[in-house]
């Protein structure tokens, strides 16, 4: 990954934190804690990794992504809109009436979404069934699928687990968001997870721990993930509840709450300030390119 490369997700995933921030400021309701910390990987698949078409979002040769968290669909249809699949000025008629940005992930109303989830525990199995099938198909089509921490404390996510290793679903990669925080408080003190690398490489997957706020690390990962044969792989990526905005950061209170008009003045504030410090740099990094 270039330096511009790196800028340029930097700028989008400053946006997408923006259009969280906005939703969830116009809905008055919505999860943007865990949105924020998962921005950075909602940018990098869909600025880079997936293999998408906007103007196509039902192409059959794409990548499919399953938001198994999907109380997190804020920081999803930010992504979304910013690539293209609808309008970013819809981001604030989230969970309004008549709208169709549903609190959750709707895969019948919304453009580029591939599968309708909320239930914690079902957006990984649902995600197994589509390598699967794909595998099936002779399709050299991917999967990939979010889970939050404290979905890992579902039963279903383990049986999912042994499905993927069984399999051999090695067009599988499940992504876990580790901000040790949860609805009712950290993970540790609601029900320890222990070390979910571990975990996972004990029920048969190839597991990269990493920065979620690194993306050059999820380009390492994601190259080496694409190039393992013979069983899925995790990448489980650490990341800070909140991330962009200060107040919200490392705070469960901010699990399931919007912002009010002050708080989100003051996000949007910070989260300017962040995309106009990076924006010259990319400008500046291009200029001076060299020709050859």
């Amino acid at each position: 990954m270039t330096k511009n490369e790196e800028k340029r997700l930097q700028i989008a995933a400053c946006k997408v934190r923006m259009g969280v921030l906005t939703a969830t400021h116009g809905a008055k309701a919505g999860h943007p804690g865990g949105s924020l910390s998962a921005a950075d990987m909602f940018t990098y698949l869909y600025f880079k990794e997936l293999n998408i078409d906007p103007e196509r979002p039902k192409m059959e040769e794409r990548d499919r992504f399953v938001l198994s968290k999907g109380h997190t669909a804020p920081g999803l249809y930010s992504a979304l809109a910013h690539r293209g699949f609808f309008p970013v000025d819809d981001l604030p008629t989230l969970r309004h009436i008549d709208s169709y940005l549903q609190g959750h992930p709707n895969m019948s109303t919304v453009p580029g979404v591939d599968m309708s989830t909320g239930s914690l525990g079902q957006g990984i199995s649902c995600a197994c069934g589509m390598a699967l099938g794909l595998k099936k198909q002779g399709s050299t089509a991917r999967v990939y699928t979010l889970l939050g921490d404290g979905e890992m404390q579902e039963g279903q996510v383990w049986e999912a687990l042994m499905f993927a290793a069984h399999y051999r679903l090695d067009n599988l990669c499940i992504i876990i968001d580790h901000n040790g925080l949860q609805i009712d408080g950290p993970n540790e003190k609601v029900m320890g997870l222990g070390s979910i690398p571990d975990k996972l490489r004990a029920f048969g997957l190839d597991v990269f721990q990493i920065s979620g706020h690194d993306f050059q690390a999820m380009e390492g990962a994601f190259e080496v993930a694409r190039q393992t044969k013979g069983k899925p792989c995790a990448v489980v990526m650490e990341t800070t509840k909140g991330k962009g905005v200060s107040y919200m950061e490392g705070q469960v209170g901010w699990h399931g709450k919007a912002p009010n008009d002050e708080e989100y003045t003051q996000g949007m504030a910070e989260l300017n300030t962040a995309l106009t410090s990076a924006r010259p740099r990319a400008l500046s990094a291009r200029a001076t390119r060299p020709t050859c």
